[in-house]
């Protein structure tokens, strides 16, 4: 499997509470320009699943629309504060899919992304707002994965 790790573009500062924050526009244009980034490189995924936060939420619904709406699942474990061993029991529920894009947060996909590929820390990990991450995985484990890509947002 190929996961694509998306963390959400810019968000507004808090204004009610952390879970509401909504994207800036300069946000909207960086959710976008990483769907159009992945329709022109082929990074395709057979499904999209996401944070219930509503940036993250944001996100994917605007990188699915540049995909010809491809499907956007929201699971609670893609939350703020996912631990590794949430994600990977997470994903378990997605082997059936080739290519799978999930939407959340730091600094909960920069620990995800080092259990994957067997790092010992994730403090060598910054996974930067709109970045996208690609990790093959022979399985949903520990050390099962490597590092295929990083792209931030600046870059496509």
């Amino acid at each position: 499997m190929l996961v694509y790790f998306l963390r959400h573009a810019e968000a507004e500062d808090a204004v009610t509470t952390d879970f509401a924050r909504r994207l800036t526009a300069k946000g909207t244009e960086q959710a976008d320009k990483v769907g159009k980034f992945c329709v022109r490189y082929g990074l395709i995924p057979d499904v999209i699943v996401s944070s219930p936060v509503v940036r993250a939420e944001q996100t994917a619904r605007a990188v699915s629309a540049r995909l010809d709406g491809r499907e956007v699942v929201v699971e609670r474990w893609l939350a703020c504060g996912m631990t590794p061993d949430a994600f990977f029991e997470g994903l378990a529920a997605y082997a059936r899919f080739e290519h799978v894009m999930v939407v959340g947060h730091e600094p909960d996909f920069g620990e995800a992304i080092a259990a994957a590929i067997g790092l010992p820390a994730s403090g060598a990990l910054h996974v930067r707002k709109a970045s996208l991450t690609g990790v093959a995985l022979r399985g949903a484990r520990f050390g099962a994965g490597t590092l295929e890509f990083s792209v931030p947002v600046r870059l496509m």
